[in-house]
């Protein structure tokens, strides 16, 4: 799943360490969320968006395809 997480990260100079301390997973996890390869809970989403002052929009909208 496609995310700006690893950008939002970065903007508010955490680690993906640091983050994942702030939001109660290992850093292991946010690297899988991050490189697109887990899809984390809807709780965990929140507590990313909370840590880096962002929205769900922000970090996790991704546009549908068009079938055209």
């Amino acid at each position: 799943m496609k995310n700006n997480v690893k950008v939002a990260r970065v903007q508010v100079d955490l680690t993906q360490a640091q983050l994942a301390e702030q939001v109660g997973v290992t850093r292991q996890t946010i690297s899988l969320i991050e490189k697109g390869k887990y899809n984390p809970s809807l709780k965990l989403c929140l507590e990313i968006c909370y840590a880096v002052h962002k929205t769900l929009d922000e970090l996790f909208w991704v546009e549908r395809e068009s079938d055209a």
